[in-house]
Order: C-alpha cells, then sequence, then structure tokens
C-alpha cells in the first residue's frame, strides 16, 4: 500500500493537497543517471535554462504566490516577496558562481599552464524547511544546477504542494526530468535521501536537532560535502538612543515578522535597563496594532497563522514553561481560535528568571533580558549556543565595533532587524546554526569543487638528479 501526505491550510484547516510518497531509490538512480549529461552541457546553456526556468516563475507569479500563502498562512503581500526572491536568485547565482567558482589560469615556462577550474558533485540531496519553502530550496538548487549537479528535492512534509509547482517550474523551462527530481514523503524519505549511498552532498535548512541529525549520520562519510542553514535565539540590543519608536518598530519587525517562524528572527531582547520600561511601553502599543488574519484578507494583514496546531500549542507550552521559571508577562500570548493556529505576538521579561533556556522558539515569542552595562549586555547576547543573527540598535559608532568584534554570529546589524538578509551576501551562521558553509551569494561554494591542474601540450620529462651513471662496461667493442 503507497503512504499518502496531504497538506491543510493554516489558516482554514481546508485540505490543499494530496498525494502519494516517492520512492527515494528510484528518484535518486534517475538523478545520477542525469547528471553527466547536464554537467557536459556548456556553462551558458545552463545558465540560459535557469533563465528560462526565471521566466516560467514569472509567468506564473500570483499563482506561486497563492500556493504559498495558503500552504504556510503567510500573507499574500509577503508571499509575493518570496516569489520575487525566487526569481532574483537566478541571475544573483550566475554572478556568484563566475565570481566564487570562475576558471583562472597561469601561464608558465615553455608554454606549460596552470589552470584552476571547478566540477559539480553530482547528486545533491536538497532538504527544505516549510517558513520559505520555494524561496529557500532554491536557493540551494539554482547554483547546483548551474554548477551541473543534479537536484533530488524533498520539501518539509508540511508544504509539499508549493515543491510540486516549484519543481514543475524547472521542468517546463527545460531542465531535464532526471535532473530536478521531487521526493514526497517525512522524516523516513528524509532520512533514506540523507544516508543514499549514490547522494554525493547533502544541502540542508531546518532545525538545529534536524540538522545535528544529518552531521552524526554523515560522520564517517567525509566524501559528501554538507551544508547546514539552522536556526537562531538571535539577540537584539538596545542601547542608547532617543527614537524609541523606530527602535520599537524594528523590534517588532525582527520577533514577528512571518508570524516569529523567520530562523534570523529576534528571540530575546536584551535592553539597557533604564530604556527598558519607555520601549516595552512602546512595544506594547505597536503590537496590539498588529493585524493577525488568514492571508488574503483585506485589510492585509502583518502575520498569519503559524504552519499548523502542533507547532501553536509547542509554543504555548513555551511560553507557560518560561512564566514557570520566573518569567513575567509583558504581553500576553492569545489563541483567538482553539482549532486554528493564529497565535498573537508574546513578551515576557526573563530578567530575574531562575533560568533562561537556550532554546529556539520558533514564533512569535520575545523574551527581555534587562542589564546595566554593554559589557553585561555583548555576554547576554552570547549566552547561547546559536549563532546566527543579531543586532544593535542605537549606541555610538564605537560601541557598534565592540559589538561587531565580540558577537558570535554570522549576521550582525546596525540599527536594522535582525531578519531580512539579502541574497547577495552570504547567509549562515556559527555554532549549532551553522557548518560555516554559508548559502545565499556563498552557495556556489559548496556546490562545485576547486581542481588544480598543470597542463603542457607537449610530453617532456626527464631526472636530472639521483640517477647512477649510466654502465658502459658491457658495450661492444
Amino acid at each position: 500500500m503507497v503512504e499518502t501526505l496531504q497538506s491543510f491550510e493554516p489558516a482554514t484547516g481546508a485540505l490543499l493537497w494530496e498525494g502519494p510518497c516517492h520512492d527515494v531509490d528510484q528518484e535518486v538512480e534517475r538523478a545520477a543517471a542525469g547528471w553527466a549529461p547536464w554537467a557536459g552541457q556548456p556553462i551558458a546553456f545552463r545558465v540560459e535554462t535557469l533563465r528560462r526556468f526565471a521566466n516560467v516563475v514569472r509567468g506564473k507569479e500570483e499563482a506561486l504566490a497563492d500556493r504559498i500563502a495558503r500552504e504556510t498562512g503567510k500573507p499574500l503581500w509577503e508571499a509575493r516577496t518570496e516569489v520575487a526572491a525566487v526569481i532574483n536568485k537566478v541571475e544573483i547565482s550566475i554572478n556568484a558562481y563566475s565570481e566564487r567558482t570562475g576558471q583562472r589560469s597561469l601561464e608558465g615556462a615553455l608554454g606549460e599552464r596552470q589552470n584552476i577550474r571547478h566540477k559539480p558533485h553530482g547528486v545533491m540531496a536538497v532538504l527544505g524547511p516549510y517558513n520559505f519553502p520555494a524561496h529557500l530550496p532554491n536557493g540551494h538548487i539554482v547554483p547546483a544546477l548551474i554548477a551541473g549537479n543534479a537536484v533530488v528535492f524533498k520539501p518539509s512534509e508540511k508544504t509539499p504542494a508549493t515543491a510540486e509547482l516549484l519543481v514543475a517550474c524547472y521542468h517546463e523551462a527545460g531542465v531535464p526530468e532526471d535532473v530536478v527530481r521531487l521526493v514526497i514523503g517525512g522524516p523516513d524519505q528524509g532520512k533514506a535521501l540523507v544516508e543514499h549511498p549514490l547522494v554525493d552532498g547533502v544541502l540542508f535548512t531546518g532545525s538545529a536537532r534536524t540538522g545535528i541529525a544529518i552531521n552524526q549520520a554523515l560522520a564517517a562519510q567525509p566524501q559528501k560535502i554538507v551544508a547546514l542553514e539552522m536556526g537562531g535565539n538571535n539577540p537584539i540590543l538596545l542601547w542608547d538612543t532617543p527614537d524609541l519608536a523606530s527602535a520599537a518598530a524594528l523590534i517588532t519587525q525582527s520577533a514577528f515578522l512571518s508570524a516569529g517562524q523567520r530562523c534570523t528572527c529576534a528571540r530575546r531582547l536584551i535592553v539597557k535597563d533604564s530604556l527598558a520600561t519607555p520601549v516595552l511601553t512602546e512595544l506594547k502599543k505597536l503590537t496590539a496594532r498588529l493585524i493577525i488574519d488568514h492571508p488574503h484578507a483585506d485589510p492585509a494583514p502583518f502575520m498569519g497563522p503559524l504552519i499548523d496546531n502542533q507547532a501553536a500549542d509547542a509554543l504555548g507550552e513555551g511560553f507557560l514553561a518560561l512564566m514557570e521559571r520566573g518569567g513575567r508577562p509583558i504581553v500576553h500570548q492569545k489563541r483567538p481560535q482553539a482549532d486554528r493556529p493564529f497565535l498573537s505576538p508574546a513578551i515576557i521579561d526573563m530578567t530575574q528568571a531562575s533560568e533562561r533556556p537556550d532554546s529556539e522558539y520558533f514564533g512569535p515569542l520575545l523574551q527581555v533580558v534587562r542589564v546595566g552595562d554593554f559589557d553585561e549586555a555583548i555576554r547576554e547576547c552570547n549566552a547561547t549556543r546559536y549563532g546566527l543573527s543579531a543586532s544593535l540598535l542605537g549606541g555610538s559608532p564605537e560601541q557598534y565595533d565592540q559589538f561587531w568584534t565580540q558577537i558570535k554570529a554570522g549576521i550582525i546589524n546596525w540599527n536594522r532587524p535582525t531578519n531580512g538578509a539579502p541574497s547577495t551576501a552570504p547567509f549562515g551562521g556559527v555554532g549549532h546554526s551553522g557548518n560555516h558553509r554559508p548559502s545565499a551569494y556563498y552557495a556556489a561554494d559548496y556546490c562545485a569543487y576547486p581542481v588544480a591542474s598543470t597542463e603542457d601540450e607537449h610530453l617532456r620529462g626527464a631526472i636530472t638528479t639521483g640517477l647512477a651513471p649510466v654502465d658502459t662496461s658491457g658495450m661492444g667493442d
């Protein structure tokens, strides 16, 4: 009996999509058979094929945005920005491939050449998340295809409908069907894909727990390239500034955009004690005005629901657990519909708590910690095993220099939110946030490997040192 998977709209509970789970062996074997001819095509051919993909997506922009909005619950306006990122990724990846993995050649003596070129790995497994079900896997797939790899894409089991439409766009653009394969399924299919002997690389975006499990599963297989994009317990630090209204807007955007379901969302507000009361007053006023509604609502909502009831239940339990540790609620979490995963933003003061769990609460939940001096603020920001994103609001140029130097993170901002990183820059973290293989513009680095070649059109060889004299005593008279 073939196992099936279903996808439901978070905002309404309606069934959006249903389909069978896929056979991992079959999909990987097709990709393994297809990648060599694709890699053998000129780079110009692969580039033009991906440009056609961008045009195909452009022609289906509204349909893809609608599917993303329905399947994830994010507002339609935000889903449209995700589709735009899918389109823009193509030209960004073309430039990155040329800049970071282009060919270089040096001329040596007697016509000898020293070349550096890059080769694709082969079959790349791409495991995508549910929060950006098109943009984030596409951020791996496009550079992998440009480099000459084949891709087997397993989306989150919570967003298969978006993945199906995305893969159809690759095929419509002329990417051979064997070169991009789709694996629909759950954790069992994901595990089988990661460990498949014909898979040459694993490109993952998701939780730290799953990423660490992948890393452990492949610890004895150094032949596989592994790039891990994981979560964060990200700090946003508020220091001396008179503009608390702007600070509150940036904190709100950092903590609650996408219903807090971005790996770069701020989870902790570290605030100078003298600013805590006035900025929290501004935050309470602003969060009370945020519209929370279904994706197609009018007026447009700031945020929609979480991905499902399980995620909303877990965040509610997390809020209660923080209260049990001594957290003092500033803005209580509300769930207006018990059977749907809509949650209002919640803020809780953890300054006097008996314990501050180093956890990524993946939703609209912001913890507050008051501090007395800047050095203490830096220590509090770094009190995490994660290291993805951090931001300083206010402060002097000298304090930002200290912040930038001492904070352990892959994305460090000043007077900007913690989220919304540009695709023209590297994207990744340290610690439990990543394994030093940033994506976005630097995805080209892990989609191809460098090959050094010394080449000469003429065969020349001689050994000039360490040879015994030629023995001529036995030669004829």
